[in-house]
């Protein structure tokens, strides 16, 4: 149906469930077998930013699976992530954030805790704006 259609309402709302869906661990099998992960990592680089904001949300719904959190980095999202630090959207920026915590392991460390990403998130600590500096705060504080 996402592919079938050019709306962008009704494209915003079949990402929008789809990362609903990736909340819940029993529907992971099936975000992987149907590339939903993959449309998930697309929806990142879209000029829509709310397809960006569902878009990262699915990411982080699911990134928590190991199976979720090693396709997501074997395929770019890592660096797809943290240009999400950059947007305008709040939510992007929370969910962003958080998925990155959830997506740091030995392997990622490096590329996640880089000094461009902790220097953005440095400048969200100090945000006026309590969800945003917490979740810098408590991003900042993991070792």
């Amino acid at each position: 149906e996402f592919q079938d259609t050019t709306a962008p309402e009704t494209r915003e709302q079949i990402v929008a469930n789809l990362a609903n869906f990736a909340y819940d661990p029993i529907n992971y099998e099936h975000l992987r077998r149907l590339n939903i992960l993959d449309l998930f990592l697309d929806m990142l680089s879209e000029d829509n930013e709310t397809l960006v904001e569902f878009g990262i949300g699915g990411i982080c719904n699911a990134c928590l699976d190991p199976l979720n959190r090693q396709h997501i980095t074997a395929n770019n999202g890592i660096a797809l992530v943290v240009r999400c630090l950059a947007s305008s959207n709040e939510e992007t920026v929370l969910s962003a954030m958080l998925s990155l915590s959830y997506l740091e392991t030995a392997e990622t460390r490096e590329q996640i805790r880089c000094e461009p990403v902790v220097e953005c998130v440095r400048r969200y600590s100090a945000s006026k704006n309590a969800r945003l500096r917490n979740l810098a705060t408590i991003f900042l504080e993991k070792k």
